[in-house]
């Protein structure tokens, strides 16, 4: 998946991808990779990116296929610089639901095997 967002902010913001290549210790080959989604981009990669191009991570984040979401709990750590960034793919998720929906039916199993 094409990191647009990633792209437009490197653009707009003045950059080639030789110059977020070196700030990134990379060769613009393997950066390039990474704006085509054919590399993900980690999430140390993702916060020095932001950082780099002086925006928050939102603004250039992007999710491979298959993740869900993305949220900052930075609310305790605001004054230390910490930023926690996670992105849960989709099986992952299922895989929970499904294993909550058999452990409710097992907790309704025992409490009629009280009765």
């Amino acid at each position: 998946m094409i990191k647009e967002k990633l792209i437009q902010t490197r653009k707009q913001r003045g950059y080639t991808q030789q110059q977020l290549a070196d700030k990134l210790s990379m060769n613009k080959s393997n950066y390039n990779r990474r704006e085509k989604g054919e590399i993900n981009v980690s999430n140390e990669e993702w916060e020095k990116i932001s950082d780099v191009l002086d925006v928050p991570i939102e603004d250039v984040y992007q999710a491979n296929e298959g993740q869900v979401f993305i949220f900052k709990d930075n609310k305790d750590c605001e004054n230390i610089g910490l930023k926690n960034v996670y992105s849960i793919p989709e099986f992952v998720l299922e895989n929970q639901k499904k294993y909550i929906e058999k452990l409710e039916k097992e907790i309704e199993d025992l409490k009629s095997n009280k009765s």
